[in-house]
């Protein structure tokens, strides 16, 4: 196959970084100097949700928010109200910004993002948002190949639409259990010249997962960006690897705070230096180098990580 297929308020990530650095002796690592908008928090209306299968799309009014969201990044929600119980924030990519609106796509998991799914035009919702890196481009004329689980294709939309713009050949797969599982099919169908949908059970597009089409597809692209469930992450970054294909990953780390200071979405990444430090998918991510990241080491606390004795419990 050729590539070508055919109320504002600033979030101070830097000073939260800087006192939490003082309180705690594990080495924390630094806010990315890159250039990157600076999150707001604010009020926004929803103007509209629409079905997506077993998901439901909301689009929110955010104007300080809009014009500066990068497909991959992320914004935050409270939940259940004022007078809630529920502290913690939920975590939702972007599924699309444009003019001041932005879209993030819901599935009902637990009582937090029960009660988002719930909420109706007109209702108010507090958002801090964009948060977290974005997907880099690939290499000028390079074509990519996008990789979906679930309601993880909600931020290829946004992204197929920036590499169409740029002249880019893109090519996507999507998968889920089932297929009421699936997102953003007919939107990605009009961007990319070729779409494979996968569903286990069978109930759309052909039998089987996304990695079992992966391999048709592979070598008509230079870039490979997934997005979905974290061993699905791990299965195709060893496809595109094993390829000599730089890979991006958007993870699915659970996110308490959103700014990188209660440190509930660490994983084992492998910095430039070829140390390997537990870093924020909030802030450092939630898109990484598929080839950096340690899969196998998730949920643990390997003995070469930096800070790993000062982590480790006292014996």
């Amino acid at each position: 196959m050729s590539r070508a297929w055919g109320i504002t308020q600033a979030v101070d990530l830097a000073e939260a970084h800087a006192q939490m650095t003082s309180m705690m002796p594990i080495p924390l690592p630094r806010v990315p100097a890159a250039p990157r908008a600076k999150p707001v928090q604010v009020s926004a209306r929803v103007l509209g949700v629409r079905p997506v299968g077993a998901y439901r799309e909301l689009t929110l009014h955010a104007p300080q928010v809009a014009p500066s969201a990068e497909p991959g990044q992320f914004v935050t929600l409270a939940v259940g109200g004022e007078d809630s119980a529920l502290l913690l924030r939920r975590a939702f990519a972007l599924s699309g910004a444009s003019g001041e609106t932005i879209n993030v796509v819901v599935a009902a998991h637990g009582p937090g993002t029960r009660w988002i799914f719930q909420r109706r035009a007109g209702d108010v919702v507090d958002l801090i948002g964009p948060l977290g890196r974005a997907f880099p481009p690939p290499p000028p004329g390079g074509s990519a190949l996008l990789v979906a689980g679930g309601y993880g294709a909600a931020p290829f939309v946004g992204l197929a639409q920036r590499l169409v713009s740029s002249g880019h050949a893109v090519a996507a797969v999507l998968g889920a259990g089932s297929a009421n599982r699936l997102c953003a099919v007919e939107e990605l169908a009009a961007l990319t010249q070729m779409l494979v949908v996968t569903t286990e059970d069978g109930t759309a597009g052909r039998a089987g997962r996304v990695t079992d089409a992966m391999p048709e597809l592979l070598p008509g692209a230079s870039t490979v960006y997934a997005c979905g469930p974290m061993p699905m992450l791990r299965a195709v970054a060893a496809q595109a690897t094993a390829r000599g294909l730089t890979c991006h990953v958007s993870v699915e780390e659970a996110m308490a705070c959103g700014i990188g200071v209660c440190m509930t979405c660490v994983l084992p990444v492998i910095g430039k230096d070829g140390t390997s430090r537990m870093v924020r998918s909030c802030v450092e991510g939630p898109v990484f180098d598929a080839a950096k990241v340690r899969f196998d080491d998730i949920g643990k606390l390997p003995e070469d990580l930096l800070g790993a004795a000062a982590m480790s419990p006292v014996r």
